[in-house]
């Protein structure tokens, strides 16, 4: 008689078996009831819906949003097209979105079929499907993207709505820097007669910088009959130029989201003192920093490590090899990669000191903070080799946010632009703020983003003669709640008016965030 190990592990092969098959989507005719009731009862299957489940992790906490958000689009994609075969498309507004580059959860995904019902589905978390019985254009006039149907870049434009316009300008902007030349969406205005809508786009194309287009909307739909008024859709000018050289939506969005989250920022955070005069001084109080730092660091991360652990590992006397509770603490690796990877960025500090330009010193030695915050779980054989390569090759997930970062192909264009971004800012603040913020919302490495992001802000620091500002673990739900909404909401005056606190407390000599005796 098998064991219950056995049989889980048989249940197992089954769900192994049909992610591969079909994704995240699970429906309960695809295994037996004996299978899916073993696999709920241990946490590995999650019900989405009735009749629907997603794979999970059974070391999440109950009513964790982790494994949907992480699900969302690939559940999505096979769900409706179980629904509806191939005649469905998102809608106008999502696939610009998409096209944009912007795959953050939505609270409630739109989608046109001739055989929508023309009602809401709740789903988990607050999210829901609305789906809407619609006419589609043919299937060659329609296109597909992660196994999602959408509408082409063109028609998503001229079918939006004014109101997305205003709501959704990044995406919409970042869609349009992607159109290299009219004649594509001139002939879909002209077939459609859709003379207001020219108007619409004529102005936005204006505003974004783009007059040739804007001129040969409004010639061509005039050559053709066609009385319109041009309108401006947006309320505002970006002072970024957006280059339709540029083939990833990614990096024009970024710079999107650059430009328009520095303002709020230079509002609110208190003014740089300057380079300090006495370096030395100020590289011995980073040095003092450490234990405090990783203590809280590293505890915001969900490592469990104790003051004495990180004390024996700065002074050498860890030894996984002779002492049998640092050989059975995982933890130990995090720990002891923190204590090289700061060594590595106090080198770092030195160069901004010397007056070095911040950006270009994060850009040479972030890669050299991530080998060496990992090196010590390669050497124990926890991570391969190849693990320290660089950027990672995988898609990877925020726990608990609705924001999906970018993908693999994305991060290798997004992170240049980070960087000439980094390099180019003037505003000490803007640097610390968005030059956290813009780097965990790319996340770049597959582990790490955050402490790499703590440490990027506290060169920055250094760089406006800030002092070393640790986040303390207890303020760790404002810290991630303010991270969210910049990276869902793309409203970054909550992180900075965060880490502006911090930074005041530290001007006006608080010390650092307490750290546990045991």
């Amino acid at each position: 008689m098998a064991s219950p190990s056995q049989k889980l592990a048989e249940s197992l092969e089954i769900l192994h078996g049909l992610q591969n098959a079909q994704g995240a989507a699970i429906r309960s005719r695809d295994m037996t009831r004996t299978h899916r009731e073993r696999l709920l009862a241990n946490g590995f299957l999650q019900e989405v819906i009735k009749g629907w489940y997603i794979p999970s992790r059974p070391d999440e906490s109950k009513g964790e949003s982790t494994a949907w958000y992480a699900a969302f689009w690939r559940f999505a994609a096979v769900y409706l097209e179980k629904r509806f075969g191939r005649n469905w498309s998102l809608s106008p507004e999502q696939s610009l979105s998409l096209h944009a580059g912007n795959w953050t959860v939505p609270r409630q995904l739109a989608v046109r079929a001739p055989k929508g019902r023309n009602n809401v589905t709740n789903l988990p978390h607050g999210t829901s499907l609305f789906e809407v019985q619609s006419a589609l254009p043919p299937a060659s006039a329609r296109t597909e993207k992660e196994g999602l149907r959408l509408l082409p870049l063109e028609a998503a434009l001229i079918e939006a709505s004014p109101r997305y316009f205003l709501d959704h300008a990044t995406d919409v902007r970042s869609a349009m820097a992607m159109i290299r030349e009219p004649s594509v969406l001139l002939a879909k205005l002209l077939e459609g007669g859709h003379s207001t809508i020219a108007g619409r786009l004529a102005g936005a194309f204006r505003n974004s910088g783009r007059g040739q287009i804007a001129d040969e909307i409004t010639q061509t739909m005039s050559a053709a009959g066609y009385k319109f008024r041009e309108i401006d859709p947006f309320t505002d000018r970006p002072a970024v130029a957006l280059s339709p050289r540029e083939a990833s939506p990614y990096v024009n969005r970024i710079k999107l989201l650059w430009e328009k989250m520095r303002e709020p920022v230079i509002e609110v955070f208190p003014k740089a003192p300057g380079l300090p005069r006495n370096a030395a001084a100020y590289l011995k109080r980073v040095d003092e920093a450490y234990v405090a730092d990783a203590y809280h660091s590293l505890s915001i991360e969900g490592y469990r490590v104790t003051p004495e652990l990180i004390r024996r590992v700065r002074g050498g006397t860890w030894n996984p090899e002779a002492n049998q509770q640092d050989r059975e603490q995982w933890n130990a690796m995090a720990a002891r990669g923190y204590w090289q990877a700061y060594q590595v960025v106090q080198k770092s500090i030195g160069r901004v000191l010397k007056a070095e330009t911040p950006g270009a010193v994060a850009e040479d030695d972030h890669r050299a903070w991530y080998r060496e915050m990992f090196a010590p779980s390669v050497t124990a054989g926890l991570l391969k080799p190849s693990d320290l390569a660089g950027y990672r090759n995988e898609q990877v997930y925020i726990r608990r946010s609705m924001h999906v970062p970018l993908n693999r192909e994305a991060v290798r264009d997004a992170m240049p632009a980070f960087f000439d971004l980094l390099r180019e800012e003037d505003h000490p603040g803007v640097r610390v703020v968005l030059g956290h913020f813009i780097f965990v919302y790319i996340h770049p490495y597959m582990d790490g983003n955050g402490r790499i992001g703590r440490f990027l802000m506290n060169l920055m620091m250094a760089a406006g003669g800030y002092p070393w500002t640790v986040v303390p673990v207890g303020e760790r739900q404002s810290y991630m709640a303010a991270l969210e909404k910049a990276s869902v909401g793309e409203n970054i005056r909550p992180f900075a008016e965060f880490l502006a606190g911090l930074v005041r407390k530290r001007l006006a000599g608080e010390p650092l965030p307490p750290v546990p005796k045991s």
